[in-house]
């Protein structure tokens, strides 16, 4: 599986725990992690938003079909898996779970959590959005 980090900032421990799981899943070719034009940080929260782009893996199976009148050979590839399946390997998951919002198209994430530094009363609300898009 061919991994391309170079967009991506290395933020995001759940976008961490999602590439984790990706690399297990079967079908996968490639996968490219990008950081989304949307994050941003101010002083009481940061939110980061970081896509995932997935390539499945295909198989490819000929077809004959009729050009002018003649026979034609065609090659068409079909994926291994779907952005279906992918949701329902990410849900069985116990560190991930089930996509906040999910369609044909794309899987969204939304985490937060809360980070207190060492002798600190405020903390910092750190917000996490990840999309899944295929490829």
């Amino acid at each position: 599986m061919q991994i391309e980090q170079a967009g991506w900032s290395g933020d995001g421990d759940f976008t961490r725990q999602v590439l984790a799981v990706l690399q297990e899943v079967a079908g996968i070719a490639a996968l490219r992690v990008e950081n989304a034009p949307a994050t941003r940080t101010e002083a009481d929260y940061h939110f980061l938003s970081n896509e995932i782009f997935v390539r499945f893996a295909t198989v490819a199976r000929w077809t004959v079909s009729r050009t002018a009148g003649l026979p034609w050979p065609r090659r068409i590839d079909h994926p291994l898996l779907s952005l279906a399946e992918i949701q329902s390997a990410l849900a069985g998951r116990p560190d991930v779970g089930p996509a906040d919002y999910a369609d044909a198209g794309m899987l969204q994430y939304l985490r937060t959590d809360r980070i207190v530094a060492p002798y600190q009363t405020r903390g910092i609300k750190l917000v996490e959005l990840l999309r899944i898009y295929r490829l």
